[in-house]
């Protein structure tokens, strides 16, 4: 998870960037390594949340996709 200055940091790029000044080539770096670490962490809890969904129909059948079930099966094995 991003600590919450990471996060403002984030904004705080965004906003100057809408600025007529702009971002200088050392923020635009810092901003575009900022924006990676925060997609990683939505992705990666976003593959969290599958590794614990279950599918089932209005019939009681489980119909997970089998690749959220390989997913889960390879997380078993670590």
């Amino acid at each position: 998870m991003l600590t919450k200055e990471k996060l403002e940091r984030i904004n705080a790029l965004a906003s100057k960037a809408k600025t007529t000044a702009g971002l200088t080539e050392e923020e635009k770096k810092e901003q575009k390594q900022l924006r990676e670490e925060y997609l990683n962490n939505i992705r990666s809890s976003f593959k969290n949340q599958f590794k614990t969904m279950t599918v089932i129909d209005p019939a009681g059948n489980d119909v997970t996709p089998k690749k959220v079930r390989d997913l889960q099966e390879r997380n078993r094995q670590h």
